[in-house]
């Protein structure tokens, strides 16, 4: 198993902690992404990762059937998860390259590591957020992706914020810790 296959499976797996301790009637509460509730940052995984634009679609890596976020968000998550971790764990797959359009020619490990990884981890915390319970994100990636934000060069910020997939940057002390720094990337205020 790759460093990156194991980086997803950390990652992946505190989502579905998360989505396992969200209970029934929070499902409905807004998150922290404008416009969404809890159920929707599942529908935005389970919609974008499987494609058939950019992802699983890119590389032909098939899910099982998804069951609807409305009925069963811990089931279609699982779908997506198990995907994209089969595909991560065989080689074949794996480091196969693709043309990934905007992000340029990627192995399917090395696109999982720049787009999936992260958007499940902040999407965990969003989702946390939205059900009122505490999460604890993989410490390890909050470190690797605010020192990654850190080196960002501001024209690939002010490209990235361009896209429409991202909101405004929150500012923070320079001296912020590595949670706060991340969340103020993605336009988050860290709980106080």
């Amino acid at each position: 198993m790759t460093e990156i296959a194991e980086r997803f499976r950390r990652v992946a797996a505190g989502l579905t902690r998360t989505i396992d301790a969200v209970p029934g009637d929070a499902w409905a509460n807004p998150s922290p992404c404008a416009g969404w509730d809890g159920r929707d940052v599942i529908r935005h995984l389970v919609d974008w990762l499987p494609g058939p634009g950019f992802l699983l679609g890119t590389f032909d890596v098939a899910t099982a059937p998804i069951p609807s976020v409305d009925d069963d968000p811990a089931g279609a998550w699982a779908a997506v998860r198990d995907a994209i971790q089969r595909a991560l764990d065989d080689p074949a797959v794996a480091l196969r390259v693709e043309d990934c359009g905007p992000a340029g020619t990627l192995s399917f490990e090395a696109a999982v590591d720049m787009t999936c990884t992260p958007d499940v981890l902040i999407h965990t915390w969003d989702l946390a957020q939205a059900a009122g319970i505490d999460v604890e994100l993989d410490r390890e990636q909050v470190d690797r992706q605010a020192a990654a934000i850190d080196a960002l060069p501001p024209s690939v910020d002010a490209a990235m914020r361009a896209s429409g997939h991202f909101g405004p940057r929150v500012e923070v002390p320079p001296d912020a810790d590595a949670l706060t720094r991340l969340l103020a990337f993605y336009g988050r205020r860290a709980a106080t």
